[in-house]
């Protein structure tokens, strides 16, 4: 037994000793650090805003899904690790040595755990990379002192029932069931117990956390900015390399293939290839297409996520690098309505009223009775059925401001016209599906069209698909038939 702790110590030695081989340019520990503190000074008077990490999930079997954590509790952290819990308090609390206004419980180092699932940061690294000074296991939270009934309001999101239980006794399901222990807090209850105790609170985290995300620093841009680029990247050569007879999947994995070149850590949200009359599912994710005709288009809606920031930049382009009368009549309509869009983005306007409602749509639905689809501007159709757009950053559709447009923000401009087989119009317009797609920074005056590595008009398109790929001398052998 002696020998075999020895070995294990041996290899979590490497491990640690590895650390070094990580990114050097995820947002820094002042960031973070900053971030909790503009979220005590928008909390109400003696109150804790209390945060959960995200839960592990299951994939099959003894097979979990690659985890991801939080955006919130990312942003407020940096932590990335599962079955963790973080305390935010408006005012200093007394503790036995000193004051303290933030605590953070962990999962602890554990040689076996860290042998087959990788490091774990612990609370030294915790205290010296993240900027905590409370750092704690979080073993420790079901017998840590503190009396939630003591503040005016206990700040957290509802809680969903899907936190598996596992044999750790601490791990996330533990750590909420404790946490509702502490709070006298019930599901079931809920409003009654919120009306009696008056200080369980579970809207005004949302808002406060809302209206932080929503507004981007240089240091959220920085990586904004390279998810945003290796996602156009990836538009372009994809269109160089397209070609009839690929699959969805095949299109998808080069999309892919160039997230991860760039480092990119994940997809931002699961991929949609769509060609042809697949365009028309607004979320296709299945991409089983095994051979796309020289005849179609294909939808391409894919955003890498760099460092927590995702993209989301979608084109649309013809498979044999032409469009056809018809496929242009839509693509340069849905085109003119974004661009119409992105020139009125500025401060202070409405991103309804006055983007998507006064110009998109109006755009949209005049050229629609320019070509015969509809009869009349104002008649209801769903061939535009989505927003115009979304805020981007740690949520593809990030959190923010929904209504007026402020100095700061990053949101998608994204028209599109879907025409499924069998919709009451010519046939020559059946399964015609284009979505332009491009992310903006609201700046102080107007925009910055952030997506612009990527050709938008028709005329653009064309002449890129012309060009020599990268992949065009990529070939696999042939996998035998049975």
């Amino acid at each position: 037994m002696k020998k075999f702790n020895i070995a294990i110590l041996a290899v979590v030695t490497l491990i640690s000793t590895s650390a070094q081989d990580l990114p050097d340019d995820f947002l820094s520990k002042e960031f973070h650090k900053e971030r909790r503190l503009l979220v005590r000074e928008k909390m109400p008077n003696n109150s804790v805003a209390v945060f959960f990490a995200n839960p592990v999930r299951n994939r099959a079997n003894d097979v979990d899904y690659v985890y991801h954590q939080d955006p919130n509790f990312y942003y407020l952290t940096g932590y990335k690790e599962p079955h963790a819990v973080l305390l935010i308090f408006k005012d200093d609390q007394e503790g036995p040595n000193d004051k303290y206004d933030e605590i953070i419980f962990i999962q602890p180092r554990n040689e076996m755990a860290e042998m087959w699932t990788g490091r774990r940061m612990g609370i030294t690294a915790v205290e010296e990379k993240l900027a905590f000074n409370q750092v704690f296991n979080n073993t420790d939270f079901k017998e840590y002192n503190i009396d939630f009934s003591s503040f005016e309001k206990v700040l957290f999101y509802e809680f969903f029932d899907d936190v598996r239980d596992t044999r750790d006794e601490s791990d996330l399901f533990d750590l909420v069931v404790q946490f509702k222990q502490k709070v006298g807090y019930s599901k079931e209850g809920a409003l009654e117990l919120e009306a009696k105790a008056n200080n369980i609170d579970l809207k005004s985290l949302d808002l406060v956390m809302r209206d932080l995300r929503g507004i981007k620093t240089e240091l959220e841009l920085k990586m904004l900015r390279k998810a945003v680029d290796i996602s156009c990247i990836a538009q372009v050569e994809v269109m160089k390399a397209m070609r009839s007879g690929m699959s969805e999947l095949e299109v998808q994995g080069l999309h892919e293939f160039i997230f991860k070149k760039y480092q990119s850590e994940y997809e931002g949200y699961p991929s949609i290839v769509g060609a042809g009359h697949n365009g028309c599912i607004l979320h296709y994710t299945e991409n089983y297409k095994p051979s796309i005709e020289s005849d179609e288009m294909i939808l391409m809606d894919l955003g890498a996520e760099y460092h927590g920031y995702t993209a989301d930049v979608t084109r649309t382009i013809p498979i044999d690098g032409k469009f056809s009368p018809e496929e242009k009549a839509i693509y340069d309509l849905v085109y003119k309505a974004q661009e119409a869009a992105i020139q009125a983005c500025k401060p202070g306007v409405n991103i309804s009223a006055d983007l998507d409602i006064g110009i998109a749509r109006k755009i949209i639905n005049k050229g629609l009775v320019e070509l015969g689809i509809i009869k009349t501007e104002d008649e209801k159709h769903l061939y535009y059925p989505h927003g115009l757009g979304h805020h981007i950053g740690l949520d593809v559709h990030d959190k923010g401001n929904y209504e007026v447009l402020e100095k700061g923000m990053a949101i998608t401009i994204e028209p599109g016209i879907y025409i499924p087989n069998e919709a009451p119009c010519d046939k020559k317009w059946w399964g015609i599906a284009v979505r332009i797609e491009d992310d903006v920074l609201i700046t102080e005056v107007g925009f910055e069209l952030l997506s612009d590595l990527a050709p938008r008009t028709s005329d653009e398109i064309e002449k890129l698909m012309q060009e020599e790929s990268v992949f065009d001398k990529f070939e696999l052998p042939s996998l035998g038939e049975d």
